[in-house]
């Protein structure tokens, strides 16, 4: 048994209601205290070259982690670049900067590059962080750090609260942070998102050393912190919400015609593309195949405050893809690269299907006596791959090859093997 299956299987260190106990066993109590100033204020946004150079000599000179967050304008805006970048380390306070105003944050991200990156939900704001030239070498996570520990919520600022007893402002981390100049509530907010990420880091790192999970902690972010940049979508407009209703491939094709030219339009004039067309929109015209401009004005999605000029626009992408000819139409569903979906398994491979249910009820159950989400003890996705094609001898070894090359980390591969070999060899493979 594992040190970290002895503290899930010790009731007196369970972690209850979010909240880890601290160094004493007991937990945060008493009311929460609500965070309403950064300690040193809300500093001015950084927009120049000349206040850049300042800022990124303070940080060089700083000690310790830094704390890292960027804001977005999802759903106001096309893509998710970065409209605010937060920082906060020892010895330098907080910073916010513009990235529309500062784009080339390379020499920041250079100055940081030996310090340890605190991020909350790392992978939401790497890719973004990554076009401005921010790009770290080590990092903790703090979301993941909750989520390895037990915690049932994860959040920011339920972490915070649980952990540490403070409570964050809420309200802005949905607005439009392209706005220019921004209002003071949201730099506020936007300045108190990092003021206390290094104290919840290392509270969690304690957390997590206590359960003996802190290796398997750092083997994730180093996994994160390593990870290429994502390849692009194939066929993104297979994504379009409600595309279950479209089978037909003539209506395929005007889904994809349809989607290409809003993303067209949406790049072009920087918006969020359901600004400019809704997938539901998309997804009506495409199952009635409108034959003209009044036609499609009486579909859901363009009625009469759309202009003569823009439905003409949307007609023209339906006619193209009406007068495709059949060869170029979409195929319906996507080329599937792994097992098949697993509600098919009991008729397509019964023998696959058996091993599967072995194996999750195995991972679950491990998982909970670990006390961590299973998709954070295996991916999901692997643990189908293997019971859908698993390893010529389901032996100690070939399990072990066939996790690693999935990509599981050795923390997993050495929790995990057991439980599937277990699961393969009473299944049969």
């Amino acid at each position: 048994m594992t040190d970290a299956q002895d503290t899930a299987a010790d009731s007196s260190l369970r972690i209850t209601g979010g909240t880890p106990p601290d160094d004493a066993g007991s937990s945060v109590t008493g009311a929460p205290t609500p965070l309403l100033e950064p300690r040193e204020g809300i500093p001015p946004v950084i927009a120049d070259a000349a206040s850049l150079t300042e800022v990124i000599s303070a940080f060089a000179a700083g000690s310790g982690p830094v704390a890292v967050d960027a804001e977005r304008a999802s759903g106001y805006r096309y893509g998710q670049r970065a409209y605010l970048v937060q920082l906060r380390r020892e010895g330098a306070g907080t910073a916010l900067i513009d990235p529309v105003a500062c784009p080339d944050l390379s020499g920041l991200g250079a100055a940081l590059a030996g310090a340890e990156w605190d991020l909350h939900a790392a992978t939401q704001d790497l890719p973004c962080l990554r076009e401005i030239g921010m790009v770290p070498t080590r990092l903790f996570d703090t979301e993941l750090a909750g989520r390895l520990a037990g915690f049932p919520r994860v959040g920011l600022g339920a972490m915070v609260e649980g952990v540490l007893g403070y409570v964050l402002e809420k309200g802005h981390s949905a607005v439009d942070w392209s706005t220019r100049p921004l209002p003071e509530p949201w730099l506020r907010y936007a300045a108190l998102d990092v003021e206390l990420l290094v104290d919840l880091r290392d509270a969690l790192e304690k957390e997590l050393e206590r359960q003996g999970k802190l290796e398997w902690a750092l083997q994730e972010f180093d996994a994160i912190a390593t990870a290429p940049p994502a390849e692009p979508r194939k066929d993104p407009w297979r994504r379009t919400s409600g595309m279950h209703k479209v089978r037909r491939r003539r209506q395929l094709g005007v889904v994809r015609e349809l989607w290409e030219t809003r993303d067209r339009i949406a790049q072009r004039r920087d918006v969020s593309p359901g600004k400019v067309l809704s997938d539901a929109a998309i997804v009506e015209a495409a199952l009635s195949l409108p034959a003209n401009v009044h036609a499609l004005a009486a579909l859901n999605g363009f009625g009469h405050r759309m202009g003569r000029r823009q439905l003409e626009q949307w007609q023209a992408a339906v006619d193209r893809a009406k007068a495709l000819p059949d060869t170029a139409l979409p195929q319906p569903g996507q080329p599937v690269a792994g097992p098949p979906p697993p509600r098919a398994w009991a008729d397509k491979d019964p023998a696959a299907a058996a091993r599967l249910s072995s194996a999750r009820a195995g991972v679950t159950a491990l998982a909970e006596q670990l006390g961590l989400p299973q998709e954070n003890l295996v991916a999901p996705d692997t643990v189908r791959r293997i019971c859908w094609e698993p390893p010529q001898s389901a032996d100690t070894d070939s399990m072990e090859s066939a996790l690693t090359g999935y990509g599981a980390r050795p923390w997993q591969v050495a929790l995990v093997t057991p439980v599937l070999v277990k699961a393969l060899s009473s299944k049969g493979s």
